[in-house]
């Protein structure tokens, strides 16, 4: 795995210093551990994304997510679902909404 080898030198011996920069830290900040964590990337499909024509000016794709039940992951789910693709398509869109 990949890492800032500096920055996770320093956490894992003082994990307490990422709380030094965090206005109100968990009362149990110092028991806290730093751990590098690969997330293994799952299948996710978007309900539907709006993407815009090749020579449109404003590069936005829309991202559109229908529900018909009570979903309590919605939000997580949504969300991770976008930003994986805005990752995989940084380069190709100026800006993202999501209905």
């Amino acid at each position: 795995m990949r890492r800032d080898t500096i920055f996770y030198k320093l956490f894992k011996q003082f994990p307490g210093l990422l709380f030094e920069l965090v206005d109100e830290p968990p009362p149990e900040a110092e028991n806290y551990q730093f751990e590098s964590v690969e997330v293994k990337e799952t299948a996710f499909r978007i309900d539907g994304v709006f993407l815009p024509p090749a020579d449109a000016v404003s590069k936005t794709v829309f991202f559109a997510e229908v529900q018909f039940q009570k979903d309590e992951d919605l939000y997580h789910r949504f969300f991770s679902e976008l930003f994986l693709f805005l990752y995989r398509n940084s380069i190709r869109y100026d800006d993202w909404f999501g209905v």
